[in-house]
């Protein structure tokens, strides 16, 4: 191909490709979609709304703090993917981002209304009796006057440090002979319950911060209140652990002072909940270091985490949630038998939340206490707060066992969690490392060895998900258990090498980053153009959370272009646009957003006997195809890889949760019509309550 050929097509490229912060501002926006519809239930619909606004706490702590930092570092310095600058980027963001929370606002208020049907009222100061304003106003004298701290900043009072989402009431102060004074409260997170019931009336509840917002005046006796207004700040969580590491403390005493350190960050965004004068809010943006296009305001409470509490108000209401649901006994796990001697017969893949994650936690019991196990081998990313997997690997220690377990120290946001746990793990006798540096190792990897009469066998459990029981109820994933030698073998060289602080740089049965995955995917994908190319069919069938990767994307773009047909379900950001004449016209990608959080991740190549069928921790992102330790499985068993290839189809096949990208990257929803309607998760919990009932 000449150099013209190869500008041309990399500018009809473009029309491909969408920016990663914008793409993922489009799947908050399908979260927002589902607190509007009616469909869904309504106190499903407030945890919607939740977790859009958590959702947006996450953005701006971790990817506009991250541009942030990549003005500052190369202002000029454009991504991959659209050209973009960071400072394009975030101005691109910023002004999506007030879009839907104004959008959210509209959501807020119609969901307020329906809350009234059910008896439910959040009230302010105007729209209460003056007996229930008397019997509030002396709730604040006697149980939060004496708990309530007060700030005064002026020219002898420094600006006191807002910690990282708390709320905080800001008043402006005018005295005779003063200049106006600015005055904080913090609004006692954690100190006071957020809903005060009203006694107007069953089911009346006022916020606390409007409480405290309210009775202003009397925590600043000699100044007038002239406005006031509640606030709220979001932080910067982008920190390197390893680029500020200290060699003089040992590696987890470094991570807990990263921890700290993440809470001390530079402010991200300003939050209020009223107008207040522009040149008070230019004072604040001076002290916080932030720009007027970092401050919103908004209806909505800067808060909205205390929906679940109401939730909890409503839990008679079963007609307002979605109806109960309990993953189900696997019909290829005999509970009467031991389920190591089980593995060693066949393969076995759980389906969660649809099945339960409990035959894997007695796998590992079992294994703490089998006089045959010699050893237990970990890879930990995220934990439940109640662990069953430590419990069992600390029996195994206890019992003489060798357990080796790598604690990623870097999951991000639970490395408190991570910490408390590895300590654990380490008085209980177990050998316990934190990683390989300069990567995060995300694989979700579990190797039991046992030594018989014939021999060492392997049993080796490879999953798309964390091992944490309380996700597994939430999200979607898979996990596949073998005594397969090939793959048993090549697990002990993935552990072997972490136990080093190494990574594999060769495999022939798992795919494995950060050297053996990129590569092994580009070469599947070539086999599928080749195909095409000779007149047979290729074909691609993909799931994941997030692609970005722009090798991989280029890769896609080609094996379009050559006519592969590439079916994709990508649950959240997506830089690919699929349907764009002379480029992707083969490529399709929907995404599903539902009571589940769709987390599984699986790789098709082909189709019929030669397919070749994959589930993997990794996401077609470059941090985990070349910066992080993942681990790919090929599934072997036939009669498993046609249950994935189901369950792949059936997610294809959604009318009710699914929505389709458009070639501009936009996605609309789908809807049955005059089909019968098929929302996959309904479909495969249903047919896990069939299964279980038969077996």
């Amino acid at each position: 191909m000449g150099r013209t050929e190869r500008k041309r097509t990399g500018m009809e490229t473009l029309t491909c490709l969408e920016n990663r912060e914008l793409s993922w501002l489009r799947f908050n926006e399908r979260v927002l979609e589902e607190a509007e519809d009616e469909r869904v239930p309504l106190c499903e619909r407030l945890s919607f709304l939740s977790i859009f606004q958590s959702n947006l706490d996450e953005f701006f702590m971790v990817r506009i703090g991250s541009l942030h930092d990549q003005m500052l570092l190369d202002k000029e310095a454009r991504e991959n993917k659209t050209n973009m600058t960071p400072g394009e980027q975030l101005d691109a963001a910023l002004h999506r981002i007030r879009e839907l929370c104004e959008r959210r606002d509209r959501v807020y208020a119609a969901l307020l209304e329906k809350l009234k049907e059910q008896g439910i009222s959040i009230v302010n100061f105007r729209s209460i009796s003056a007996e229930s304003e008397q019997y509030l106003g002396e709730m604040f004298k006697r149980e939060f006057l004496p708990l309530l701290s007060t700030y005064i900043v002026g020219k002898k009072q420094n600006f006191p440090f807002l910690k990282n989402k708390d709320i905080y009431a800001i008043a402006v102060l005018n005295t005779k002979t003063e200049k106006q004074k600015i005055g904080i409260v913090p609004c006692g997170t954690g100190v006071f319950p957020r809903l005060i019931a009203v006694p107007e009336r069953t089911g009346c509840y006022m916020l606390a911060e409007e409480l405290i917002l309210h009775y202003l005046p009397e925590l600043f006796p000699g100044y007038r209140v002239t406005s006031k207004t509640l606030a709220r700040i979001t932080r910067s969580a982008d920190i390197d652990a390893d680029s500020v590491y200290d060699e003089d403390l040992n590696y987890r005493d470094h991570m807990a002072e990263v921890v700290k350190l993440r809470q001390k960050l530079s402010p991200m965004r300003l939050e209020l909940s009223r107008q207040i004068d522009v040149d008070i809010i230019q004072r604040l943006c001076t002290q916080l270091k932030l720009g007027l296009d970092r401050v919103y305001e908004y209806d909505t409470p800067l808060d909205v985490s205390f929906l679940f509490g109401i939730q909890d108000n409503l839990r008679s209401h079963a007609e307002l949630f979605y109806a109960p649901r309990h993953p189900q006994k696997s019909p290829d796990i005999d509970e009467n038998r031991p389920i190591l001697d089980q593995i060693l017969e066949k393969d076995v893949l759980l389906h969660y939340p649809y099945q339960s994650i409990r035959p894997f936690l007695r796998m590992l019991t079992q294994a703490a206490r089998d006089p045959k196990v010699v050893s237990i081998r970990m890879t930990l990313y995220r934990l439940a707060r109640d662990s069953k997997v430590v419990e069992a690997l600390v029996e195994a220690a206890e019992n003489g066992k060798q357990v080796d377990v790598l604690v990623e120290l870097k999951a991000r946001f639970d490395e408190e969690n991570n910490i408390e746990w590895s300590r654990r793990l380490e008085r209980a006798g177990c050998h316990v490392i934190y990683g390989v540096e300069k990567l995060k190792v995300h694989s979700k990897l579990c190797l039991i060895t046992r030594k018989t009469d014939e021999g060492v066998e392997y049993i080796t459990q490879i999953g798309t998900g964390n091992y944490n029981e309380k996700t597994s109820r939430l999200y979607t994933d898979l996990s596949y258990i073998t005594a397969r030698r090939e793959i048993g073998e090549e697990a002990l060289q993935v552990f072997q090498a972490l136990l080093l602080g190494e990574t594999v740089d060769h495999m022939q049965t798992l795919l494995v980053a950060p050297h053996c995955l990129q590569d092994k995917l580009i070469d599947m994908i070539d086999g599928e153009i080749a195909k095409a190319r000779s007149g047979q069919n290729g074909h691609l069938r993909l799931k994941m959370n997030s692609l970005t990767d722009k090798t991989l994307i280029d890769k896609l773009i080609e094996a379009s272009r050559a006519g592969v047909k590439i079916d994709m379900i990508v649950r959240g950001i997506c830089c690919l646009r699929g349907g764009v004449a002379g480029e992707t016209d083969h490529i399709r990608i929907i995404s599903v957003v539902g009571r589940f959080l769709e987390h599984s991740r699986i790789y098709i190549f082909g189709d019929g006997d030669d397919a070749r069928h994959y589930i993997a921790s990794a996401d077609w992102m470059t941090r985990n195809t070349l910066r992080r330790v993942e681990v790919a499985t090929p599934i072997l068993d036939s009669a498993i890889k046609a249950r994935i290839e189901m369950i792949f189809d059936v997610i294809w096949r959604d009318n009710v949760q699914a929505r389709e990208q458009q070639p501009d990257g936009s996605y609309a929803r789908r809807y049955p019509g005059t089909q019968t309607a098929l929302s996959s998760q309904n479909w495969l919990y249903d047919e896990a309550y069939r299964k279980a009932a038969q077996h």
